[in-house]
């Protein structure tokens, strides 16, 4: 295999696209990206993701698909080298159980948190943002994938939106609705409580939002109450995933109540 060089190449870069236009990623490249030296480290780090794919009541070997391959290790002889063929959750997954110390591995979590699509910045472009900054990034992408999830949403069968969005806070924010988070953060009537988060709680939205409309095409979700039910499920599989990022993470995302500067959108 190709040695990664880490300091060139990006998550974006070993991105991979199957025959039917899937994204992948191969947990061996993901190492020398992350930093990781030793398979024996890393590959405990995907047993814990594995483990939290699992205790999100999702299959984990649609997530983390066995790819071994034979590699030679001198004199002509081979042995089979053990490697996955990793989805873009099971790639957040192990961000969240990867050692913390490591500065690759919060932007690792970002990144693949977020679904960007052709909007995309480079990983070096987002650390040298401002939190403000982050903000407006993560704001607009927020903004598409609700107009996409919007259009499959409606697809499904949804007329209520009101109700399917509510689903999907209420899975996130145990139980509240949008009504409740913006008391919570003390907005005024009609404020919108997306323009008043941060570029951690706006990117855990995005990952609901995005992985909500993936899973309303795949599962062909054809009535509004399957669609709810969907949303408020991903919703809380998102949380979970929070939860295990870290108590104290988990906490500040629940109990926000920092005001920031509305958003407002760029001309």
């Amino acid at each position: 295999m190709k040695k990664i060089d880490k300091n060139n190449k990006t998550f974006e870069d070993i991105k991979h696209i199957d025959e039917n236009g899937v994204e992948f990623w191969f947990a061996r490249e993901l190492m020398n990206v992350l930093s990781y030296k030793d398979w024996r480290y890393f590959d405990a780090v995907i047993e814990k993701a594995k483990i939290a794919c699992k205790n999100s009541e999702l299959t984990d070997i649609d997530h983390f698909v066995v790819d071994n391959k034979m590699v030679e290790i001198g004199s002509g002889a081979k042995r089979e080298q053990k490697d996955y063929k990793l989805t873009r959750y099971a790639c957040y997954l192990i961000a969240q159980n990867a050692n913390p110390r490591l500065k690759i591995v919060a932007l690792a979590q970002t990144y693949f948190a977020v679904q960007t699509r052709k909007q995309e910045i480079t990983e070096k472009e987002y650390t040298m943002l401002t939190e403000d900054e982050k903000r407006f990034y993560q704001r607009d992408l927020t903004r598409k994938g609700n107009y996409s999830l919007n259009q499959t949403a409606k697809r499904a069968g949804v007329k209520n939106f009101d109700k399917f969005h509510n689903s999907g806070y209420k899975g996130l924010y145990n139980g509240e609705t949008a009504d409740d988070i913006a008391k919570r953060k003390g907005l005024r009537y009609r404020e919108d409580i997306l323009d008043n988060m941060g570029s951690e709680e706006l990117a855990a939205n995005l990952f609901r939002i995005t992985q909500t409309e993936s899973r309303l095409k795949r599962d062909k979700i054809d009535t509004e109450k399957k669609a709810c039910d969907t949303h408020n499920k991903i919703g809380k599989i998102v949380r979970k995933a929070i939860k295990q990022a870290g108590r104290n993470h988990a906490r500040r995302f629940a109990y926000s109540t920092k005001k920031f500067k509305t958003i407002r959108k760029r001309k």
